[in-house]
């Protein structure tokens, strides 16, 4: 293969002196967007991609297409006997909001309907305790600045909106449905330039009136990168307020009595700060306080006291910390013989559900589940009863919604996706491996029968506590269908072992996620599953971040990447997009010792002239709010201008999207580019015979 000629990227002698280290950053000009040359330089790349020849790729967009025509259904919220959920069925773009209830289930609001171009998302909804009227949150392109609606269910009249300035906002009613607390940034002419997305405060507003005449309750003078969470009980009562300094994995946290002090002004009661855990709490129908902790208990644990001691001192252990399963949440069954609490754990990432007696804790038995997969949040009905609702999905099994009833210990389907596909037959094995340090890992490798070596993709995330748990993906299944295996490496700074596992991968130990997915990678070529010239990694956003450090620091061991939206300039992370937010996960390149953590494996400043480079594909998104495009734009410039194999390096700009949900069209698109271009690069031949 001859090298491709890229476009022409000056080289600017900028210099930054932090600490005493020179940090080079010849393509600063490329921060700029608006920049004409900057734009010149981005239409340069986008028509060097798009003559690129992808062989397959046309195959690989209809799979993934056609596996993608499952839809989608959502776990109902229940208010009396309204149910509220989503449901996306095979043709539609986005999944549509509906209402049901004995008369039957209508729309209460369709994205496309609002915006037949498909760019508008829904972004969160919330029906009052009634179940009367609805608040919801939708965003335009991408750029998930949330704008806030209220409607009334029973006619879908909106009743209140647009409040701007909603993003990330949780919506607390008060009973009635006359009024809510919620959560919105200041103004822009509040705040600092440049410090727009951030200074966040906790409102109440009253429907009907302005939201300029809201009145703020919580979060002035506080730490600017703080995210709140607000709930108030079903009987309202007892509010409850949470803070956390950016994605920091500890909150603050206080609560008030309603009937004590005006809702207006809540006399708050702090329940920890400046606690290193994180805590949740649920009012009980029962009226005890529920405590969600992971407070001496990295893997999770339930406790109990009574909302007018909700302080750790007075809580009592009701489900202990396991020594191997992370609790990850838990609802309350009241009509039974015996009250019953459900306890959803993960166990290496597999999830289950055990049956707990609600006095005591003592377990009394399991709710069966559909296989070893994922279990989505576990719902109740506010005012109780004996049936709870889950989601279930695993590799091959888009996700469907369960019933659970207690009265006769039976699971049944509640409602499956829309849409009948047929899906390929592949096998998903766990594996264990040693990291460099000896620590085992597990990781999922999906693969139909056949034997190695053969084109591999590896995924791993391993950041924020977040755990890769098994989930139905198109394109793993397309991929796999076609001859290849996908691996998905369960990496430290994830939240599959708990708490532990995730603070051994942020901070000053980002390094062991790195070395995680190397041992990944050296795993399967020993094992026979691939080998290096047949081997591809995949990441976005933090994974973008973890792929990007893999090709600088291990180049031999890759044959192709596709990185993306990532995170990439780790020196100047923190100036662009939420990246203030991040500094309680990376560090931050102020604080000296914190820069020689990220100055040490900072993706585009390990590049180094004269080494050959993986194919490298980075796909980026021009309204992403989260992380800003140009790490991915300076990272490609400098391994363009690195690069000394004939392996290409590529850039993909995508406009009127972002960093989450968009259009399944889009998604669509997106996946068969990434596939045929790994495909291409490790030797997978795509075929429609397969």
């Amino acid at each position: 293969m001859t090298r491709q000629p890229y476009p022409l990227a000056h080289r600017d002698e900028i210099v930054d002196d932090l600490h005493g280290t020179p940090v080079p950053d010849p393509y600063r000009w490329l921060e700029e967007p608006d920049d004409p040359a900057t734009k010149e330089w981005l239409d340069a790349q986008d028509a060097l991609f798009r003559s690129t020849d992808l062989p397959g790729r046309d195959h690989l967009r209809d799979r993934v297409a056609a596996l993608l025509k499952s839809g989608s259904i959502g776990t109902p919220v229940w208010r009396g006997d309204r149910r509220f959920f989503t449901r996306r069925t095979p043709d539609q773009e986005h999944p549509v909001l509906y209402v049901g209830d004995a008369g039957g289930e209508r729309v209460l609001l369709d994205p496309t309907a609002l915006d037949p171009g498909s760019l508008t998302t829904l972004d969160a909804y919330q029906p009052d305790k009634e179940g009367n009227r609805l608040a919801y949150q939708i965003s335009v392109g991408g750029d998930e600045e949330s704008m806030l609606y209220v409607i009334d269910v029973a006619d879908g009249t909106i009743i209140e909106g647009p409040i701007d300035r909603c993003r990330y906002s949780p919506i607390a009613w008060l009973p009635g449905g006359e009024a809510f607390y919620y959560v919105r940034k200041l103004a822009p002419s509040a705040v600092p330039e440049g410090e727009e997305q951030f200074h966040r405060r906790v409102y109440l507003h009253k429907v009907g009136q302005s939201p300029d005449d809201d009145v703020m309750i919580f979060g002035d003078g506080l730490e600017k990168t703080n995210y709140y969470g607000v709930s108030v009980s079903r009987d309202g009562r007892w509010l409850s307020v949470s803070a956390s300094r950016g994605t920091a994995p500890r909150n603050d946290l206080w609560v008030a009595d309603l009937e004590a002090s005006p809702a207006e002004a809540p006399e708050l009661v702090t329940v920890q700060q400046d606690v290193d855990a994180q805590t949740g709490l649920l009012f009980g129908r029962d009226g005890r306080l529920y405590v969600f902790t992971d407070l001496d208990a990295p893997r999770g644990r339930v406790c109990v006291t009574s909302p007018e001691t909700p302080t750790p001192e007075h809580w009592r252990d009701l489900i202990p910390e396991d020594d191997e399963a992370v609790l990850s949440d838990f609802a309350i069954l009241d009509e039974a013989a015996e009250p019953v609490m459900l306890v959803g754990w993960t166990r290496h990432a597999i999830s289950e559900i055990s049956i707990h007696a609600l006095e005591s804790g003592d377990r009394v038995g399991k709710v069966p589940v559909p296989g070893l997969g994922s279990i989505g949040g576990i719902v109740e009905r506010p005012e109780g009863g004996h049936e709870a609702w889950f989601s279930y999905t695993d590799n091959v099994t888009p996700t469907a919604v369960y019933r659970f009833d207690v009265l006769t210990g039976e699971t049944t389907l509640w409602e499956a996706p829309p849409g009948a596909v047929e899906v390929p037959q592949v096998r998903t094995e766990q594996v264990v491996y040693r990291s460099k340090d000896g620590t085992e890992v597990h990781m999922l490798v999906v693969s139909r029968e056949g034997s190695g070596p053969r084109p591999t993709i590896l995924y791993g995330y391993g950041g924020f506590g977040i755990s890769m748990t098994p989930g139905f993906s198109a394109s793993t299944l397309a991929w796999v269908e076609a001859g290849g295996v996908y691996a998905i490496a369960q990496l430290r700074g994830g939240g599959e072992e708990g708490e532990r596992w995730h603070r051994a991968g942020m901070l000053g130990n980002k390094q062991n996620v790195f070395d995680d997915l190397h041992a990944a990678a050296e795993h399967l070529i020993e094992t026979g599953v691939t080998a290096s010239d047949r081997l591809a990694i995949s990441g976005g956003s933090n994974g973008g971040l973890l792929v990007g450090a893999a090709l600088t620091q291990r180049p031999d061991l890759y044959a192709a990447v596709v990185c993306s939206a990532p995170l990439l300039d780790m020196i100047r992370y923190e100036k662009f997009g939420l990246g203030a937010t991040w500094n309680v996960e990376y560090g931050s390149a102020d604080v000296p010792e914190e820069f020689g953590w990220l100055w040490g494996y900072s993706p585009l400043h390990r590049i180094r002239e004269g080494v050959s480079y993986p194919a490298t594909l980075f796909t980026v998104f021009g309204s992403d709010t989260r992380v800003h495009p140009l790490h991915a734009w300076k990272m490609a410039a400098a391994l363009q201008h690195a690069q000394a194999g004939d392996r290409p390096i590529l850039l993909r700009n995508e406009t009127e999207v972002g960093h989450g949900a968009r259009a399944v069209s889009k998604s669509v698109e997106l996946a068969a580019d990434q596939l045929a271009f790994l495909a291409r690069h490790t030797g997978l031949e795509v075929s429609a015979g397969r």
